[in-house]
């Protein structure tokens, strides 16, 4: 697509922003990278390099071996730590602090950088790598006066932290390989595909499900689909726009008034 085509796609889609009450967008590691958030591949290294995803990222890796993975996990959080959301981050807060009621933001990615850049009710398909949660639910209700799971506050310090009453212990918040989605998310991204009048696909290559699948539901129920990203996508087809480039680039343009 040559400037004069972009530029005149880009203002089709600011007036499909304009006239759409309710608009979904789901951002995919694209969207990261221009913070320079690198892949999960790209961050195996070093010591990492010498391992398979499979054994970092699996609920069965964690088992075997917790410390390993949850210094792995560590160690991703403290590089991400000072990492600061880019320009489409900020477009996408901005937007819905004006427009609260039109935008639901749903992202593959675990960074947190939507949420650090002002964006809420952010719909976390993959989790979130700053969040913990228990590995396993606690049944030993005896424990904890009769109420079912352990006390967060109960976690013992330790790599990985653990319960202090039963043992359970404290893992990442994401989703790992072979685990099924959230389901509360999963099924308010669906809602919000399903009722959008734009859906706007930002910096994913569109192979992941089921959230790819979002895009195809939304087309189904009728939405305009719009897809940025710097190079073609496996949902392009699906797209009735596709502009080439970075989220960065384009949605400060798309988005603001």
């Amino acid at each position: 697509m040559n400037d004069a085509a972009a530029w005149s796609g880009l203002e089709e889609a600011r007036r499909w922003v304009r006239e759409a009450t309710r608009i979904a967008v789901l951002t995919g590691a694209g969207v990261s990278a221009e913070s320079g958030v690198p892949t999960f591949r790209d961050a195996q290294t070093g010591l990492w390099a010498n391992f398979r995803p499979e054994e970092l990222a699996t609920p069965e890796a964690f088992r075997a071996h917790p410390q390993r993975v949850w210094d792995w996990y560590a160690e991703r959080r403290a590089r991400l730590a000072d990492v600061q959301p880019n320009a489409g981050h900020v477009a996408l807060a901005e937007f819905q602090a004006r427009h609260p009621d039109r935008l639901t933001l749903i992202t593959q990615n675990v960074d947190g950088l939507h949420q650090k850049a002002g964006s809420t009710g952010v719909l976390a398909l993959h989790g979130n790598l700053f969040e913990d949660r228990w590995l396993d639910p606690c049944l030993n209700s005896a424990l904890h006066g009769g109420r079912l799971g352990c006390d967060p506050t109960s976690a013992v310090a330790g790599s990985p932290p653990r319960c202090a009453d039963c043992g359970n212990l404290l893992r990442p918040g994401v989703v790992w390989f072979g685990e099924m989605l959230p389901m509360d998310a999963l099924d308010a991204a669906e809602r919000a595909a399903v009722s959008c009048e734009l859906m706007l696909v930002v910096g994913t290559s569109g192979a992941v499900y089921p959230a790819a699948g979002l895009a195809h539901r939304a087309r189904r129920a009728g939405a305009r689909v719009v897809v940025l990203n710097p190079e073609p996508t496996e949902l392009d087809d699906v797209a009735h726009l596709c502009l080439r480039g970075t989220s960065a680039r384009w949605l400060p343009a798309l988005l603001g008034d």
